[in-house]
């Protein structure tokens, strides 16, 4: 085999790609390269890669065939060429590409490196799509990796790569684990899997003291609306709405808002009526109220109208132009024309008034057009334009 190498170094020299990269695959067609000493597989390696370095993509892909023949020599190298930034993008494009063959430890946890690290989207996709591809190998591997301390955290990472059912008891055996990172990572891969037995993690997941994690489970109840009496979800939700971070507070008011259900509904009133709310949590519940698409939702945004804070009004006015069902067109149109009947300071305002106008024409209810003729006789132009566009709207829809 040395002699063969030899003559393969030789064309090197004459950069001769094709002749190299045809004596290679031939040489390791002729040779089990397992058979062969440490030395080399070692050169063989050294003479590949020079070829991956300086040759053409179609040479590239010629010599990327050769290396799962070479085996596990060939990994360290192209971790080497993976992990290097500064290397060129298809190089290292192809260097993924032929890791993928190889099912070890260290290439999973370089995928995962690569997954967090690197801001070409191209290798990202790729690296999750070869942990996906690895599977059950993968996982066996990495469960190992979860044990140890210094490994837990990108193992844990890894396996929320992998949506397989399989990679569900590793990870239930980290939700409590004391670094938030982890259990964050492992509530957001069990949210993909629609397990019964997974609503109680997610539900003590609402209680950790990370916010994130807290945030992440209640995205994960979101998703199981249909197991809301089941699990009582909207009871253990409940309490979210008020919590420190306001991110969570979001979740919490998006979730309540698919569970379609009169208690939620009023929760979500308390929070819009709640002083200490912060304005685009309002606009939150407003639309989550909304979107609850029931008459009964509709009371409530009613009731909101009589907040002082015209910000509040007139989301809730857009929210009114745009029911969730056809059928509520007709007592948003009311809610709409009674307020604006009601003469009270706020529907004087013009900002009022545009939304107002809007949402009527978007509703398409006749009974809207003499509200919507006097606002078109307003004093500011912008209301004017407005309201005649909104009959135009009516009209066309008749």
């Amino acid at each position: 085999m040395l002699e063969t190498l030899d003559a393969i170094a030789s064309a090197v020299t004459q950069a001769d790609w094709i002749l190299v990269n045809q004596q290679l695959q031939q040489l390791l067609d002729k040779k089990d390269a397992t058979q062969a000493d440490d030395n080399e597989l070692e050169q063989a390696v050294a003479i590949a890669m020079q070829v991956m370095r300086v040759g053409d993509f179609q040479t590239r892909w010629d010599v990327a065939k050769i290396f799962p023949k070479i085996g596990e020599k060939s990994i360290v190298p192209l971790l080497e060429i993976l992990e290097d930034e500064l290397a060129d993008f298809e190089i290292r494009w192809f260097a993924l590409r032929i890791l993928g063959e190889f099912n070890q430890p260290e290439i999973i946890m370089s995928l995962v490196k690569l997954l967090e690290q690197t801001q070409e989207e191209d290798l990202a996709m790729m690296s999750a799509q070869i942990l996906a591809k690895i599977g059950k190998p993968a996982i066996t591997a990495l469960i190992e990796l979860v044990k140890p301390d210094k490994s837990r955290l990108l193992a844990v990472k890894a396996l929320a790569q992998i949506r397989h059912s399989e990679v569900i008891e590793p990870l239930l055996l980290v939700v409590n684990d004391s670094i938030p990172e982890v259990r964050f990572t492992a509530i957001e891969a069990l949210s993909s899997f629609h397990q019964k037995s997974l609503i109680p993690v997610f539900i003590k997941a609402l209680k950790d003291p990370e916010a994130k994690v807290r945030k992440e489970a209640i995205i994960a109840l979101k998703m199981r609306a249909y197991l809301k009496q089941e699990f009582d979800l909207v009871n253990h939700l409940q309490p979210l709405l008020y919590d420190m971070n306001s991110e969570v507070c979001q979740q919490a008011i998006l979730a309540l808002g698919c569970m379609k259900d009169d208690v939620a509904m009023m929760a979500l009133f308390k929070i819009l009526n709640f002083h200490n709310t912060a304005l685009f949590l309002k606009q939150e519940a407003i639309r989550a109220l909304n979107w609850s698409g029931s008459l009964l939702a509709l009371d409530y945004l009613k009731k909101g109208l009589e907040s002082s804070d015209i910000t509040v009004s007139e989301e809730i006015i857009a929210v009114l132009g745009r029911p969730e069902s056809a059928e509520l067109n007709s007592y948003a149109t009311s809610i709409l024309i009674n307020f604006l009947h009601s003469q009270r300071e706020i529907t004087h305002k013009s900002q009022i008034k545009l939304a107002i106008a809007t949402s009527l024409g978007e509703l398409g209810d006749l009974r809207a057009l003499p509200y919507l003729e006097k606002l078109a006789l307003d004093d500011d132009s912008r209301v004017k334009l407005y309201a005649k566009a909104a009959i135009k709207s009516v009209n066309s829809e008749q």
